[in-house]
């Protein structure tokens, strides 16, 4: 089993940033890829970043350019660094983790984030 404890969500300003992270413990060792979704309010959840051990990068295209996912494998961590922040950016964000073939994903409880005025 892997366990996930996330940090980092809060209440920000358009135009300001977070930094979200993710530590993995447990199974670590089946961990594959790591990476970020969200779920706005009545919309279903979607792809924020994600990147696998190698440091193979996605991004969803709404945030290329202001969000920067990285991770550091001796930590089991990913960071999630949210810059120029938008209303739109608003959601709980959840970590995920990918395993090794055959093993199931892991999801964290989420963290919220508000970008309000």
């Amino acid at each position: 089993q892997v366990q996930l404890v996330e940090s980092g969500g809060g209440l920000v300003q358009p135009g300001g940033s977070l930094r979200l992270s993710c530590a993995a413990s447990g199974s670590t060792y089946s961990i594959t890829a790591m990476g970020w979704y969200r779920q706005a309010p009545g919309k279903q959840r979607e792809l924020v970043a994600t990147i696998t051990r190698g440091g193979l990068m996605d991004y969803t295209a709404s945030v290329k350019g202001r969000f920067t996912i990285s991770m550091d494998n001796a930590k089991n961590t990913v960071y999630l660094q949210m810059n120029s922040l938008k209303l739109e950016d608003t959601g709980v964000y959840y970590c995920n983790v990918q395993r090794l073939p055959g093993l199931g994903d892991y999801w964290g409880k989420g963290t919220l984030v508000t970008v309000s005025s």
